[in-house]
Formats: structure tokens, C-alpha cells, sequence
């Protein structure tokens, strides 16, 4: 490529970044730092009733948290801004003037109410719904007439409506559409605000976009933007429309899916390099069987022509999978890092005691590592070994629990927890050692009635160093409360 690639990604600050977007915005970096070219950040900003700042700081802040930083736009600045849209209202204005000086636009007073009565009588003739031109070759006196009824024009532009408008794309190859199913759309509101097929035309030449590189959705509008583009005698930018996002039912990903905004999962504890490396996956491959990337490998080996056709399946399955082998590629100290404020707010200690806490979390997270593919995961498998109160599985009760040696085997090791000089793993270890020799009894068989009684469930790290981790004072508390459990029958 001879010129500098110039990407954008220009979200609508109306809600969360979701996957989509996440999607969209990672590829135009990956290929922006592939060619080691500029990636531009963009807020189109043009939905007043919707639009919000809290919007806009979500969006930065879940691109910084999946590590895209931008060369150009917000916080930023650069050399083509303003890089909010409602900032360049004046460039909008001025730019659409133009078209209307060469007639390639035209001032449009009909109403909401009207041009609803005529697509309805549109469609009632069984017709595609489009703007009928009634304003197209308007006197000056009908115009006055107009606005002295009270009447704001838009401006409309003139589409051409014979022949066909070609859309050669990287990624689908040469898409032709009919002009004839194109109609005078609306360039500038009656608010004076830009619509997008405009706005986004003029921004991207503006701001030197080499490549338009988005969401399969917005191909059907690529025709009007290129009539735009040619209206300017604008060179054209090169288009890749990448394949929508499915769910697992090849509907269109929304929330009834499961988390769909990229702060949830990050929430949710999925780390970011294991959401980039996915999200990477969705639509692109390197080849058919490698699926983990380092950032810098992404960004080596991203290429357009990988991208496909097909739509991508959003797999949650496979998320957990990827997130779980981040997490067991952390060190220890990593993730103790990462998943410390996550203990905090599920209120297993205060902030003033995580220094005091942090030793016992390190021992934690070594025994939980392997088991978790989340650190929400982590955080709520970890519960029993700070809250007082213990959640029974109903079934490892019954079957546990309530077996005839169970309370006379709690009693005894509790006894012999608290004569212990030191509760650490080899002293514990030599007492159910000691106590399967005298008992005769399976290793198993004096383990899992400690470990329901203990965690409240049938599986857990392994015993000693749970019991180790939770405590002595909580572990013979909750062996002496299994154990009164254990003697009432189990309608009870």
C-alpha cells in the first residue's frame, strides 16, 4: 500500500460498547497497526435524545480496557479534528451548501405527517416507500410560500436513479445495487443536525480515511455514500464489510444471548487479552487450527483477506474455554492483582484489610487456578473460605453426610485439629493419615465428610490445603455444625 493507512471506528455513544463494535473497533486497529498506519477514534454524537457522555466515557474506557489505544480523536486531539460531530456542525452546513449551490441538493419542506401518508399509499399500491421529489424543482415563490407557513426545510440529496452504483468491497468482492431503489435522502435535518449516510461521507474524507472497514449491516448503505462521494468528486476509500455476529441460534446477538456489552464481561471476569483473542476469532482466522494469539501476534498476522463471508457464531463455551487458559498462564502474584478488588466487592474484607488478607489469597488462588475459567468464577467458588455461614448441597448431605461414622469421624477430627501445635498442610495431612491406619477406613471415605462439612459441597481444591486456607476456628466450628447435621433424619 502506497498511501498511510488512515482507519476509523466511530461509535454512536447511545449505550454500552458492545461486542459488535468491539469487533468492528479491533479489527480496524489490528489492521491499522499491521500497516503501521493510523487509528482513528470518532464519536458520532448526532442522536441528541439518546446520545449521553456517561456513553462516551463507558466506550473509552472498554477500549482502553481491551488495550486499543487511538492515535487521533478524544482526549487525543489531532490534526483533522474535531472528533465529535456535533463539534462540526458549521462543516456539515458548509459542505451540504455546496451540493445545493451545484444543485446535487435541494431544499425539502414537506412534513413528518405528509411524507407518512405517502409511504402509506405507497405501500397500500403494493410499492417500495421512497421520497416522490414533490420538492425537487420547487419555484422560489413555492419556497417563500412554504416558509411562510412556518415550514424548516431539510436538505435532500439528489441520488441518481438511473443505472447502478457498484460497491467493490475487500472482503465480498463487487456488490452491485440498483440506483433506481436509491431515493433523495436527507442530508441535513430540519434540527439542523447531519444524518449518517452524510455526515460520516464528509468526516471520512476529512479526516483522510483510507479504509471504511465495518459492519456487514452498513452495506446497503454504502451506495448512497458513494453517490455522496462522487456528488464532491471525492476519491473513494476502500470498503470491507465484515460478517455479522450470531448467536448460538444464528439469530442476531442481543442480550437474550447472555452478557453482550464488553464492560459486562469484564465484570463477569474474563480478562482482556483473552476477549481481544476472541473477539479476533469472530469473522477471522490465521489458519484452520491455531486459536491463541498474543496481541503482537494478532497484529502480525491480521490480514483482510482472512477475514470471511460467512457469519461469525458467538460461543460462549469457547470464551470460558480461551479465558480459562489466560488464567492459568498468569502467575500467581497476576492474578491475586486481578482478582483482589472482585474479593472486595463481594464483601469478603475491606480494602484496609488486603494487606493482611493478601497472603491467604495467594494460597487461594493456587489451589483455585486450574479449577476456574473466570475470576468472578474464582471469586465465588472462593466464598467458603471467608464468610461464617456455609451453603449445603441438599445431595451431598443425604449421601455424605448422613452416613452412620460421619458424626463420630467429625468429632474425632476436630478433637484432634485442636490439640495441633501448627494447622498447616503436612500436620493435617498426618492426622487423616494416622485416622485412616487406626479406622481401617478408605482415605476417601474420611475426606469427603470434611469436605462437604467444610465447603458445603462434594467437590473442592484438595482437603488439606482447604482446610488449611479456611482456618482452624472455621473448620472445626463448621465439622461440629455438619455434625449435629448429620444426626437429625433428613425430613428435617
Amino acid at each position: 500500500m502506497t498511501a498511510k493507512v488512515r482507519v476509523r471506528f466511530a461509535p454512536s455513544p447511545t449505550g454500552f460498547l458492545h461486542v459488535g463494535g468491539a469487533r468492528t473497533a479491533l479489527f480496524n486497529w489490528l489492521f491499522a497497526r499491521h500497516h503501521q498506519g493510523v487509528f482513528v477514534l470518532r464519536i458520532e454524537d448526532t442522536d441528541q435524545v439518546r446520545s449521553t457522555q456517561a456513553s462516551v466515557d463507558v466506550i473509552l474506557e472498554a477500549l482502553r480496557w481491551l488495550g486499543m489505544d487511538w492515535d487521533e480523536g478524544p482526549e487525543k486531539g489531532g490534526p483533522y479534528g474535531p472528533y465529535f460531530q456535533t463539534e462540526r456542525l458549521d462543516i456539515y452546513r458548509e459542505y451540504a451548501q455546496r451540493l445545493l449551490d451545484e444543485d446535487k441538493a435541494y431544499l425539502c419542506y414537506c412534513t413528518p405527517e405528509e411524507l407518512e401518508m405517502r409511504r402509506q399509499e405507497a405501500l397500500a399500491r403494493g410499492e417500495a416507500p421512497k421520497y416522490d421529489r414533490r420538492c425537487a424543482h420547487l419555484t422560489e415563490a413555492e419556497r417563500r410560500q412554504f416558509e411562510e407557513e412556518g415550514r424548516t426545510p431539510v436538505i435532500r440529496f439528489r441520488s441518481g436513479d438511473k443505472g447502478q452504483t457498484a460497491v467493490n468491497d475487500l472482503i465480498r468482492g463487487e456488490v452491485v445495487f440498483e440506483n433506481a431503489l436509491l431515493d433523495d435522502f436527507v442530508l441535513i435535518k430540519s434540527d439542523g443536525l447531519p444524518t449518517y449516510n452524510y455526515a460520516v461521507v464528509v468526516d471520512d474524507h476529512l479526516m483522510g480515511i483510507t479504509h471504511v472497514i465495518r459492519g456487514e449491516d452498513h452495506l446497503s448503505n454504502t451506495p448512497r455514500q458513494i453517490q455522496v462521494y462522487e456528488a464532491f468528486g471525492f476519491p473513494l476509500p476502500q470498503f470491507a464489510h465484515i460478517p455479522m455476529i450470531l448467536g448460538p441460534d444464528r439469530t442476531r446477538l442481543s442480550k437474550r444471548h447472555g452478557a453482550t456489552s464488553v464492560t459486562q464481561f469484564r465484570d463477569e471476569g474474563y480478562l482482556s487479552e483473552a476477549m481481544v483473542n476472541y473477539l479476533a476469532l469472530l469473522g477471522w482466522g490465521y489458519d484452520d487450527k491455531r486459536e491463541l494469539f498474543t496481541k503482537e501476534e494478532l497484529i502480525k498476522y491480521f490480514a483482510l483477506e482472512k477475514v470471511s463471508k460467512n457469519p461469525a457464531i458467538f460461543d460462549q463455551k469457547k470464551l470460558d474455554w480461551m479465558n480459562g487458559v489466560y488464567l492459568r498462564e498468569l502467575s500467581v502474584e497476576q492474578l491475586v492483582e486481578a482478582v483482589l478488588p472482585m474479593m472486595i466487592g463481594a464483601g469478603y474484607f475491606t480494602a484496609d484489610e488486603l494487606e493482611a488478607q493478601r497472603p491467604r489469597v495467594e494460597g487461594i488462588c493456587e489451589v483455585l487456578q486450574t479449577r476456574v475459567k473466570t475470576l468472578k468464577e474464582l471469586v465465588d467458588t472462593s466464598y467458603y473460605f471467608f464468610l461464617d455461614e456455609v451453603v449445603y448441597d441438599p445431595e451431598a448431605v443425604d449421601k455424605i453426610l448422613r452416613k452412620d461414622y460421619v458424626p463420630d469421624l467429625l468429632a474425632t477430627l476436630v478433637a484432634e485439629f485442636l490439640r495441633l501445635e501448627k494447622f498447616d498442610v503436612p500436620s493435617i495431612e498426618g492426622v487423616f493419615l494416622r485416622l485412616q491406619e487406626e479406622t481401617g477406613r478408605k482415605l476417601g471415605d474420611l475426606i469427603q465428610p470434611v469436605r462437604v462439612a467444610v465447603t458445603g459441597r462434594r467437590v473442592s481444591p484438595g482437603m488439606y490445603e482447604t482446610l488449611a486456607l479456611v482456618g482452624r476456628p472455621k473448620a472445626c466450628q463448621r465439622m461440629k455444625q455438619a455434625a449435629e447435621m448429620a444426626k437429625k433424619p433428613a425430613s428435617e
